[in-house]
């Protein structure tokens, strides 16, 4: 069977390869997109999408325990927690419908099954009706990753599990054990933790959030310990011992084990990259620990195979995955892209309280040689913050001391995923102190104080 042949192939339709997709058609390339299971990848279907649909209910309802705060009575509070459920289906469907249409408006022929490489600019594709064949001079991976999995800590959808069984849940957990405190596991503990499950966090690093400067991960401890969470750092779970309705976990601290009973586990220890049956060593493509080596235009070293997203690794996050999909499309179509920084990319965690940041932390600067100013502003000291009713925050902001050149900024409270982008932008446009100084920031808002943090790094700070 002759092959169909296209300027560029995608091979998974996440939020690296449907972007990648849409931007190669963009720039009048035929373009053909490969998914085994869902358009719109993890993401969209069982990731950041429906993850926030859960979040925005718990917010919701630990605001309706609040009510009486803001001069309002609500009674007999309580929830459903397949109707929470449904909703985030829902909204996840939604999303994922609107992919496929976008895949029509913009003529990218979708093939919808597993595919392998046997060739250079060869795809082959496995689907209900057979083998398709075809055919690219540009290939793009972006199969993404799947949750990692410890020996003995395996998920079983019933008392331990990943994110998936965590996002369409067969009960409301009444113990719960999250095993690691990074963004996925930080977020089901919150989720559960604010609808009323007895939750504790184990965490093998010396601190939550481990990613986070400092600062930012000693004040969430101190926000999910006053929420009732219990925190084990430096801690490991060794074993699980399994049985009817229970599960008992072996969890070492400081070379002590102590065994603690769960109903339920939820297993939040990384990710694994989706390399496998693809074909990849075969070409001659370097593999390293599940992830594909790449260089900053996410070209494998092997002519005409490129690599996106959390297969090509860290920063694991979508957006990272979004943009890299737009500059391999662009250096497909002969254009010249920006390569991707790691260190523009910005992380956010949509706990309670949020956490977002971009750049180098406090300690990252300083290891790097630089001579830094430090500036810090807590949202107590904020208008808008205690007229909402979220004092408990803090943003810190970290400069280069010679160039005043913003390295770091880092946040933690109410809707700072939304505020980061003000200096993610700032950082893109190579922004100083005195820009950012002589910026006129809006009152009354939450953003004020981000100019805050920036005057009291240069001892100039009005509201504190």
């Amino acid at each position: 069977m002759a092959a169909s042949t296209f300027d560029m192939i995608v091979i998974g339709a996440g939020p690296g390869g449907y972007v990648a997709a849409i931007r190669g058609a963009q720039l009048g390339l035929k373009v053909a997109i490969v998914e085994r299971e869902h358009l719109g990848g993890i993401c969209l279907n069982w990731g950041c999408i429906p993850t926030k649909a859960l979040l925005r209910s718990a917010e919701v309802f630990h605001l309706m325990g609040r009510a009486a705060e803001f001069g309002l009575k609500a009674d007999k509070i309580g929830f459903d927690l397949d109707a929470v459920v449904t909703r985030s289906r829902k909204v996840a469907a939604q999303l994922s419908g609107g992919i496929g249409h976008l895949m029509k408006k913009n003529k990218i022929t979708v093939v919808m099954g597993q595919a392998t490489i046997p060739a250079r600019g060869r795809v082959s594709v496995k689907t209900d009706k057979g083998t398709e064949e075809l055919s690219a001079k540009a290939i793009i991976v972006a199969t993404g990753a799947r949750a990692r999995e410890l020996p003995g800590l395996e998920a079983d959808g019933d008392l331990v599990w990943t994110y998936k069984h965590a996002l369409q849940p067969p009960r409301m957990p009444g113990k719960l054990l999250v095993i690691g405190s990074g963004a996925i596991g930080i977020e089901f503990a919150s989720f559960f933790n604010t609808l009323g499950a007895d939750t504790t966090v184990v965490e093998v690093l010396d601190r939550v959030l481990p990613v986070e400067d400092e600062e930012i991960s000693a004040f969430a401890r101190k926000a999910f310990v006053k929420q009732g969470m219990t925190i084990m750092e430096k801690s490991i779970v060794r074993k699980l011992d399994r049985a009817k309705g229970k599960v008992t976990a072996h969890i070492e601290t400081g070379g002590k084990t102590r065994k603690l009973e769960f109903d339920t586990v939820i297993s939040a220890v990384g990710i694994v990259g989706n390399v496998e049956g693809l074909g990849l060593e075969d070409l001659g493509v370097r593999i390293d620990r599940t992830h594909v080596v790449v260089d900053e235009y996410c070209r494998t070293g092997v002519d005409g195979i490129y690599a996106i997203g959390d297969i090509a690794g860290a920063p694991w996050l979508a957006h990272k995955a979004s943009h890299e999909g737009v500059a391999v499309a662009e250096l497909v179509a002969g254009r010249q892209p920006h390569p991707v920084r790691p260190e523009s990319i910005a992380g956010c965690t949509y706990c309670q309280p949020q956490v977002a940041s971009v750049g180098h932390s406090e300690a990252r600067a300083r290891e790097l040689g630089h001579e830094v100013k430090v500036g810090r502003f807590p949202f107590i000291g904020n208008g808008k913050a205690i007229a909402l009713g979220e004092a408990e925050g803090m943003i810190k902001t970290v400069f280069d001391a010679k160039t005043g050149e913003l390295l770091g900024a880092h946040m933690i409270g109410a809707e700072v995923t939304e505020l980061i982008q003000g200096y993610i932008v700032g950082r893109q446009l190579e922004t100083t102190e005195q820009d950012l100084i002589n910026t006129v920031f809006p009152h009354p808002t939450l953003s004020e104080m981000m100019h805050e943090a920036v005057l009291d790094a240069y001892g100039r700070v009005i509201h504190m």
